[in-house]
């Protein structure tokens, strides 16, 4: 199973984005909860979580998932997150609106922002989007 994932590197690149990203997602959202408890509002907790998340979240994307050696991409990167952090703050202005609570609504947008990251994260790391044919970086 392994040598048949492998032999397709976008797809075996996305189920290892997919557990690193549940270990990113946790990294950010603990954050996030705690700058919360710290008694931040919730849009500074969200721009100090994602400040934290595109140094812990590239380091992991880089190296685990893309292979990507250096730091020569993280402008990029930090580029990338900074478009995925507005789409995220005016998400969570317009839920918060609704009255959700601010955990249960940053909660709901975890998996749509993800989504997304992979996305951009991909363009940034490999110079392509995935599943679109090129070859990339491995």
């Amino acid at each position: 199973m392994m040598l048949a994932l492998q032999s397709r590197p976008d797809l075996w690149r996305f189920i290892k984005f997919l557990f690193v990203g549940v270990l990113n997602t946790a990294f950010g959202f603990t954050a996030y909860a705690v700058l919360l408890w710290a008694g931040l509002p919730p849009q500074p907790a969200l721009a100090l979580s994602y400040i934290m998340g595109v140094i812990w979240n590239y380091s992991t994307h880089a190296r685990i998932v893309f292979h990507a050696q250096g730091y020569r991409r993280l402008p990029l990167y930090a580029l990338a997150y900074s478009v995925l952090y507005g789409l995220n703050a005016v998400a969570l202005a317009a839920m918060l609106k609704t009255g959700l609570a601010p955990l249960w609504a940053q909660a709901i947008l975890v998996l749509p922002m993800a989504m997304l990251a992979f996305l951009l994260v991909s363009l940034v790391l490999t110079g392509r989007l995935p599943f679109s044919g090129g070859k990339g970086t491995k």
